[in-house]
């Protein structure tokens, strides 16, 4: 298989450490468009879609290998193998921030450190612990998906961007929504919002920084202050932002806690 025609994989920039962005549910790699180029002249960068998303190779969309997120964890470390140069750090939005927690415990040891954007181990509350979604929430939401796929991701796309004064990035959203193949979201939604991932991420030994915004109907600020107490080598940096997508809505932010994060492998390629 040719991981570049697969997964859509682009590298840029250059450096001795590598940057893999990997986006979250109903997006593509060109979310990051925002945010990537603030590290293209220090790092290695590589960008990719996940299988069933933006321009990878429908065709590879394997319901069986896709129908939990290990699937597309061993992708991610497919194309570490693959296309990464160095100490590799992992930038998750929302979903595959969890993907990159399972590619590491996967391969311990091979991804140095994690950039968490937007994460949720687990989205449906539970004893003792609260993820912002009762169950019935997440089965009427998988039951719309269902019923009128397209019609939901143009009304809930604007939400889930929030980004109030900045119409534009609803408008790539919902398009990006709009062009994933309904079959195939359908199911990565259900992987998506019946994970419970807690148990990865509390055995994570390489450190992470989590961003988190202020205002996320689908990560709750509660969600990340979760994270950092049980992540052990975590650093939490709050955003001031609407919606779920800061790397898009408030991408100066988000690079700006990066570059502080990410200081000790650009000191190294610096040398």
């Amino acid at each position: 298989m040719d991981l570049r025609h697969r997964n859509n994989v682009h590298v840029m920039g250059g450096g001795m450490a590598t940057l893999v962005f990997s986006h979250g549910f109903g997006c593509n790699q060109a979310m990051w468009n925002y945010l990537a180029p603030h590290f293209t002249e220090r790092f290695r960068v590589v960008m990719y879609d996940l299988v069933g998303a933006g321009l990878s190779d429908l065709i590879a969309f394997d319901k069986t290998k896709y129908d939990t997120l290990d699937g597309y964890a061993r992708d991610l470390n497919e194309i570490i193998a693959a296309y990464a140069q160095g100490p590799v750090i992992l930038v998750g939005h929302s979903v595959s921030a969890m993907i990159g927690a399972l590619a590491d415990r996967l391969l311990p040891g091979r991804i140095a450190a994690h950039v968490m954007i937007g994460p949720s181990p687990r989205y449906i509350d539970d004893a003792g612990y609260v993820g912002g979604f009762k169950r019935s929430d997440i089965d009427d939401l998988l039951d719309t998906l269902d019923s009128n796929y397209l019609g939901w991701s143009s009304a809930m796309a604007p939400v889930i961007m929030g980004a109030p004064g900045q119409p534009e990035l609803s408008e790539a959203l919902t398009e990006s929504f709009c062009r994933t193949e309904p079959d195939i979201a359908r199911q990565f939604a259900r992987v998506t919002f019946m994970s419970d991932n807690r148990e990865d991420v509390i055995g994570l030994a390489a450190p992470v920084l989590i961003l988190q915004s202020s205002d996320d109907l689908i990560a709750p600020v509660v969600v990340g202050e979760y994270l950092h107490r049980v992540v052990p080598n975590s650093t939490y940096y709050l955003i001031d932002n609407i919606g779920h997508c800061p790397h898009m809505s408030a991408p100066a932010a988000c690079a700006a806690a990066m570059h502080s994060f990410l200081a000790p492998w650009a000191v190294a390629h610096a040398n």
